[in-house]
């Protein structure tokens, strides 16, 4: 919840935002385990799309969706970026903490799914997700937070796997029809939006980490007009 917020001058620190978790604890356990396997889940680099496509915009406020160990909104926050960073994982905030602590730089955390954060709406000049996992709902309940958390005139910038929607249900359980992908957002998309960018294109990958070995990303920038 946005009570929770805990913003550090300079560090950042991770503790009220964990003592209030808003969501369901099944995901917050099912992603803690994933990340207590390894002491560090992805490289620690920002996402190349994410550089990309803001490396020439002018700061304002962003909300990182699923900020997992924080290194987008660490690259943000040191670009001037007023950010807001959202993450199911508590272990993930917490090295996320860590890492904005050792960046000297502030952060605002919110420990939550997107759906259950009761954001303020209309606010960020940017809402970035960047290989989001949102569930998907019969009511498209994740797809329309993303949406409503943009401010007008502000951009929205969703990043997936290419691919990945199409592939059959996983040994593991993974079944992509249970999530949401960057054509379920635009199909979304109304007169108040300007589709500014949706194509595949390679992926600037980094060398380790989860996910280093997608080739292909699906990158959709919209802006709000209204």
């Amino acid at each position: 919840m946005i009570d929770d917020l805990a913003t550090g001058s300079p560090a950042s620190d991770t503790r009220s935002a964990l003592d209030g978790y808003v969501g369901d604890p099944a995901v917050q356990a099912e992603w803690d385990k994933r990340y207590s396997e390894r002491e560090q889940l992805w490289s620690g680099q920002p996402n190349g799309a994410l550089v990309a496509e803001v490396a020439a915009l002018t700061p304002g406020r962003v909300l990182d969706v699923g900020c997992g160990e924080g290194a987008d909104a660490v690259w943000l926050a040191r670009g001037g970026w007023d950010v807001t960073a959202l993450e199911v994982s508590g272990l993930a905030l917490e090295r996320a903490g860590g890492h904005a602590r050792d960046a000297g730089v502030a952060v605002r955390w919110v420990h939550a799914e997107l759906t259950e954060a009761a954001l303020p709406p209309a606010s960020f000049d940017l809402v970035s997700a960047q290989y989001p996992a949102l569930l998907r709902t019969p009511d498209a309940v994740a797809e329309r937070a993303l949406l409503a958390a943009v401010a007008p005139g502000g951009l929205l910038l969703l990043v997936h796997h290419a691919g990945m929607d199409t592939h059959p249900v996983h040994d593991s359980g993974f079944d992509p029809a249970d999530y949401v992908w960057p054509a379920m957002v635009a199909a979304l998309l109304d007169d108040d939006w300007e589709v500014e960018l949706n194509e595949q294109r390679p992926r600037v990958a980094p060398d380790s980490g989860a996910g280093a070995h997608h080739v292909d990303d699906l990158v959709l920038r919209a802006r709000r007009l209204r």
